[in-house]
């Protein structure tokens, strides 16, 4: 074995050193592998391959190049997958409940198998919404060695000459019920629309993540842009394998890099970039498994000082694609670091701090896709959190691209998305109301579903900024308009958004940052006292199991005490 690396102090020694080791060797010979590799550490390089959906295809093309890396830097790689549920194919039906669940059992079965077979590092590889969080859940909850890899965006559709993304078939499901659209032009829409493997292409859940990744310094600088189908997404790949090994060998592990500093840097990342709402979930998820207080409070005081600098769909103009082609991630983070938005000594996977990383990046000229800070798009970031009588434990809002941020209309209350979206569907809909859907909440789903089959048929119809939504569900990262998910308490626990009837007012100010009801306490009280809970349709399986856990979506929908009660790291072991 190569003298860098002592296995006396690593996980695999467990089933791979001495004579108590060779039951489990024999299973390595099994596999055609050498006394060489078996002494050389093991990585785990865990991928989301399947073929639910574009966003995981590519993942098993580039696991290879990881794996290759991994050789090349004398370690053994051990490679495994894990499931996705996979947001547009999930969305606006029951099948969206899964979706959040599926990013902790994403963390947990990665956990699993690393703990089953000590694995002594990891490089983990991503590319639908809760699979990017769920992964670097677990890097930084067994704190082992590791780099995470994005799969990469998909490349822009084209319709009639115009880039498009999965979000404009969305809306056209709207534009087609209001009977502005034909039969024909919506199917020559879908056909067009996902042009080849890759996560979403706008700045919705997928690539704010991404962007999280390279920000908080889990990912190599430049790892997030490439699309998917690129060539260079596999040297990234290939540099990843080989990045891990200077980990193992500097024993540079997540909670070293990832401190309280490395989550402002990603809360301002996602709101330079008018990102997803969804992050104001997973931040806190993952600060928690890191054992560091961040929670969405945290998160949207980040938001509201830093600017909205990066013109993407689907509040902007543009796609990854494009934020690539003038740079990606790195320039993003160089406009805010050089306008002190950033700190940058923090760690990184490089070994190097932000700033060292970001020494050589200029800020390109020419271009629209990143406005430098001085001229940003608006002083305030493209996300924003609301509190008050509606939400007393917070909600979030995407507000990037939107011309107005107050919003006063009529309660109209619906107990589940379904029946919200056919009253869409079906021109119900009054201009000036707001539509209430509860019992979308973590435990109250259970899952806490996206609406974006609702706002969408919402746009479709022109009502965009002419009615508001508010939930304790949540929004997909495609979302546009007045759209207030993560609401807090939520209606399964006697949150006040159950308390709501036809017709109360409601007030949302998101300069403010302000969401009440027009009721006085006593009143709230009262319909306090004649609430009774509800029992959803979900009394065993996964989703129940899920429900007893689950925590409130202010500290991130976790379903684990986190590191502050660990009392041993899975490294250490």
């Amino acid at each position: 074995m190569s003298a860098k690396f002592d296995k006396s102090k690593l996980p695999s020694r467990y089933t791979s050193v001495g004579p108590e080791s060779a039951p489990h060797r024999s299973y390595y010979y099994a596999m055609g592998m050498t006394e060489e590799e078996i002494n050389q550490p093991f990585v785990g390089v865990a991928t989301c391959w399947n073929e639910a959906a574009p966003c995981n295809i590519a993942l098993s093309r580039q696991a290879q190049a990881v794996k290759k890396g991994v050789k090349a830097a004398d370690g053994t790689p051990r490679e495994f997958t894990t499931i996705t549920v996979t947001d547009g194919i999930a969305m606006g039906h029951q099948g969206m409940k899964s979706s959040l669940a599926s990013r902790e059992v994403i963390a947990d079965s990665v956990e699993l198998t690393m703990r089953g077979h000590c694995y002594d590092a990891m490089v983990t590889l991503a590319g639908c919404d809760k699979s990017l969080p769920g992964m670097m859940m677990v890097m930084l909850r067994l704190n082992v060695p590791s780099v995470f890899m994005y799969g990469g965006s998909i490349l822009p559709g084209k319709f009639r000459g115009k880039d498009v993304t999965v979000i404009d078939v969305f809306e056209a499901v709207g534009t087609h019920a209001a009977g502005t659209m034909s039969d024909e032009d919506l199917h020559e829409l879908e056909c067009v629309a996902c042009p080849s493997a890759g996560s979403c292409g706008g700045q919705f859940t997928a690539n704010t993540m991404a962007c999280v990744s390279e920000a908080i310094g889990l990912a190599l600088p430049g790892s997030a842009g490439a699309p998917a189908p690129y060539e260079s997404r596999d040297e990234y790949a290939y540099a990843s394998g080989e990045a891990v090994m200077g980990l193992i060998e500097k024993n540079l592990r997540p909670r070293d890099i990832v401190t309280r500093k490395s989550f402002e840097n990603a809360a301002r990342i996602v709101a330079a970039s008018g990102g997803s709402t969804n992050a104001g979930l997973h931040l806190p998820a993952m600060a928690h498994e890191a054992g560091i207080e961040f929670n969405l409070e945290d998160v949207c005081e980040i938001f509201k000082s830093t600017p909205y600098i990066a013109d993407l769909k689907p509040g902007g103009k543009y796609v990854a694609k494009d934020m690539f082609d003038v740079g990606g991630v790195p320039v993003l983070m160089k406009a805010l670091l050089d306008a002190d938005f950033m700190h940058g000594d923090c760690m990184t996977v490089t070994g190097k701090t932000i700033a060292e990383n970001l020494e050589g990046v200029e800020f390109p000229k020419d271009q629209d896709v990143i406005y430098p800070v001085s001229n940003a798009i608006s002083p305030t970031g493209g996300v924003v959190g609301l509190k008050g009588s509606l939400a007393p434990d917070g909600a979030i809002v995407k507000v990037a691209g939107m011309k107005t941020l107050q919003f006063t209309g009529t309660a109209r209350c619906f107990d589940c998305e379904e029946d919200a979206f056919q009253a869409v569907v079906n021109q119900q809909i009054k201009e000036g109301e707001v539509i209430i859907i509860r019992y979308e909440g973590p435990k109250g789903g259970p899952g806490m579903r996206e609406m974006l089959s609702t706002t969408s048929a919402i746009y479709g119809q022109g009502l965009g900024e002419k009615v508001a939504l508010i939930t304790d569900g949540r929004f997909s990262g495609a979302t546009r308009g007045f759209c207030i998910g993560h609401v807090g308490p939520e209606a399964a626990v006697g949150g006040p958004i159950g308390l709501l009837k036809d017709g109360d007012v409601i007030k949302i100010d998101a300069e403010a940052g302000t969401l009440d009801v027009e009721l006085s306490a006593a009143e709230l009280e009262q319909r306090k006292k004649d609430w009774k809970p509800r029992q959803h349709d979900y009394q065993s399986g996964v989703l129940w199991k899920y429900a007893q856990t689950v925590g409130p979506a202010c500290d991130g929908a976790v379903s684990h005490p986190g590191a502050k009660a660990e009392t041993h790291v899975y490294a250490d072991i």
